[in-house]
């Protein structure tokens, strides 16, 4: 296809695709996918190889939040059943990280539910920080902790933080549709926020809300302006008890198509398959290797992931790597300056860093043009536990 010849070209030299041409990778045929993923391929390989980064979450707080974020399981007057605790203490939460930082992980994600920090709460983070460091020599540390106010964003960065995640989630135009206690500026407020303190910047979206091909390419224009240097990719995890408990909108063949868009917008940024990859992708999940540059490791933030043991079966298999702690993952000209100036000490992405915030896991969905419902993609709620294990519990994690 003249299409994918030219993406690939373009990718390879981090010029940015049309809209159209954007629009034409998700309009694609099922019989031209594998094209597709190929193409994609080669971009992804050109600038990560056959590397494939781990990240752990680690949920600090769990449930309790005051904000109405639709896709999520921990939003206000949730119904979800989901694990519910305040604060972790450095030590619990440094033990909860060590289980992924064995398993391979090289960088964890602090996660915590709420509209934002308090500045006692970035106190609480630096000390999380300073203990998970201090056990575990070169491992990256990203924090998502909602909307930063000016001066948070430096303070973590002098704490040891190497990332901050905010995610877009959506198009500023469908925005509305799905939160309104903050809006799409505040994300975007944050996300830059995390740039000027020196932090790797991850911002990433949620697909499967039951929006448009318009409103994908919107967000990840938008990502790509913002110049984040890992983009978190996370398909709606339907959760019972929210209100988007029913939007099951995607296939594993539109994922796939989703990541080789984001793929070809974003070549050079640490792309990563957040939540959902297990419910939505399936057996695909190998191919998807392909296209991202960048997992998580076991489970996310209230629901449960793949074991940890099948997620490093599939890398290996796949004929993929796993990265070394003393890898860098962004390609040098990121690495070596600008945004990607940290990823030189080892950041990457958080989900950006590699966690996506509270959302980024437990989504629900946005209004706009949905796939019309299939055999192939109705709810599949067998594939969705919500986490019963690890953080906030006497049980062990899964890494």
């Amino acid at each position: 296809m003249d299409l994918l010849n030219t993406l690939v070209d373009k990718g390879l030299r981090r010029e940015l695709p049309t809209r159209e041409e954007a629009l034409a990778v998700l309009a694609t045929s099922d019989d031209e996918l594998l094209d597709v993923v190929a193409a994609a391929g080669k971009v992804r390989r050109h600038w990560f190889g056959r590397r494939v980064k781990l990240n752990y979450l680690v949920n600090l707080k769990s449930g309790l939040c005051p904000e109405d974020c639709s896709y999520c399981s921990q939003r206000l007057g949730s119904s979800t059943g989901i694990l519910k605790y305040t604060w972790l203490k450095p030590d619990e939460a440094s033990k909860a990280a060590a289980a992924g930082l064995a398993g391979g992980a090289k960088r964890v994600c602090l996660v915590a539910s709420g509209r934002g920090p308090t500045d006692r709460d970035v106190d609480r983070v630096a000390g999380t920080i300073k203990a998970i460091k201090d056990q575990n020599e070169g491992v990256e540390v990203c924090a998502c902790l909602g909307l930063l106010s000016d001066g948070q964003a430096e303070r973590l960065r002098e704490a040891g933080a190497d990332a901050y995640n905010h995610n877009l989630n959506t198009s500023e135009s469908t925005y509305g549709d799905i939160t309104t206690t903050h809006t799409y500026a505040d994300r975007v407020d944050t996300v830059t926020k995390a740039h000027a303190a020196g932090l790797s910047a991850c911002s990433g979206l949620i697909a499967g809300m039951g929006e448009s091909d318009e409103d994908l390419v919107d967000v990840v224009y938008s990502l790509r302006e913002l110049d984040p240097d890992s983009v978190p990719v996370n398909f709606l995890i339907p959760v019972e008890g929210t209100p988007l408990a029913k939007e099951w909108n995607l296939t594993p063949q539109r994922c796939l198509r989703i990541l080789a868009m984001v793929r070809f917008v974003c070549p050079d940024v640490e792309v990563r398959i957040a939540g959902g990859r297990e419910v939505h992708l399936r057996t695909m999940q190998p191919l998807a290797l392909n296209l991202a540059n960048s997992i998580f490791l076991g489970d996310y933030l209230t629901t449960e992931g793949q074991a940890g043991k099948a997620d490093l079966e599939m890398i290996a298999d796949a004929g993929f790597e796993v990265e070394g702690a003393g890898e860098v993952t962004l390609p040098q000209h990121r690495a070596a300056g600008g945004c990607g100036s940290h990823e030189s000490a080892g950041c990457g992405s958080h989900e950006g860093a590699g966690c996506g915030s509270h959302e980024s896991h437990e989504s629900a969905g946005v209004c706009g043009a949905a796939v019309p419902a299939t055999a192939a993609n109705e709810a599949r709620t067998d594939l969705v536990a919500v986490r019963r294990r690890g953080a906030g519990t006497d049980l062990a994690p899964n890494a």
